[in-house]
């Protein structure tokens, strides 16, 4: 089966260790940015509380909830931190014209 990518923003809409939130079909999906350029994308919601991860704090790696301080590892899902124990579940991304492009097959 061919992968459909679905175009969630500019490269330069994602700041260097940083995160933007993406709605596509009803859903909300987290779009993340390395220092080192890299790109990766998981859902949008802590699967704690399901509050919003793009007002969370990126670095290193981790994205660490605004609400009550849960983190995971963005480019892997795994849940790093209590309260979170639940890992996100994460989308192939990559950059292609200056776009990030999402997978949500």
């Amino acid at each position: 089966m061919t992968a459909t990518w679905v175009d969630a923003c500019d490269v330069n809409d994602v700041d260097p260790e940083d995160v933007r939130r993406f709605d596509h079909g009803g859903r909300t999906y987290a779009v993340y940015r390395t220092a080192e350029g890299e790109v990766f994308a998981t859902d949008g919601l802590c699967t704690h509380e399901k509050t919003h991860l793009a007002g969370g704090l990126v670095m290193d790696g981790i994205i660490e909830c605004p609400k009550h301080n849960g983190r995971f590892d963005f480019r892997t899902g795994k849940a790093m931190g209590a309260p979170a124990c639940i890992d996100l579940k994460t989308y192939p991304a990559k950059v292609e014209n200056g776009r990030i492009l999402v997978s949500l097959d």
